[in-house]
């Protein structure tokens, strides 16, 4: 699969991710903890870029498409997100690795970026339902998909391992096609 996709409004633009976008992205990913309830370590350099790569491979094999967030309001690149776990079959994917630096934080950044996403998911990607998965501690993210009428489908208990070796419960939550489409009507 090839990364072309190109997503923007007049708050964000999601780029394709490349394998030399690392080294922008150095600044905000060795803010302290700015990833604590995810398995990613993106804190170094080295690790920053092998988070990269990985996030180029899984695009060469059809499960992810990965961008490069930049804020236009304060004309700076900010994090990364992705749609990920593509199943075409099933018409489902998931958004998520995403993380973006704390001075963009509840600055309406992320609800503009997932607006963008959700809509060419859809719209133009034709799939049925958009899911993320969130630590269950982390309230900030579950509060911001649930603003966006995701619903929780459950929690997964003890699911995933964290770098500092805390295995966390990951709550599922789910979009369908039909409920994004008539959220404003």
């Amino acid at each position: 699969m090839k990364n072309d996709i190109t997503l923007e409004n007049e708050r964000v633009k999601l780029s394709p991710l490349a394998l030399d976008n690392f080294e922008q992205l150095i600044p905000i990913a060795s803010q302290e903890k700015l990833v604590q309830f995810s398995p990613s370590n993106i804190e170094t350099p080295s690790s920053l870029k092998s988070y990269v790569e990985t996030a180029l491979q899984q695009l060469q094999a059809s499960t992810s498409i990965p961008f490069i967030i930049y804020d236009k309001l304060h004309e700076k690149h900010a994090g990364c997100t992705r749609y990920m776990n593509m199943n075409l079959k099933n018409k489902v994917l998931h958004i998520g690795s995403t993380w973006i630096g704390r001075e963009f934080q509840s600055t309406g950044l992320n609800t503009q970026m997932k607006k963008l996403m959700l809509d060419y998911a859809f719209n133009i990607l034709n799939f049925e339902k958009v899911e993320f998965r969130i630590d269950e501690r982390n309230i900030a993210s579950r509060k911001a998909v649930e603003k966006l009428g995701c619903t929780l489908e459950g929690i997964l208990r003890k699911d995933v391992y964290l770098l500092d070796g805390f295995k966390r419960n990951t709550c599922c939550y789910g979009l369908l096609r039909e409920e994004w489409i008539n959220k404003d009507q």
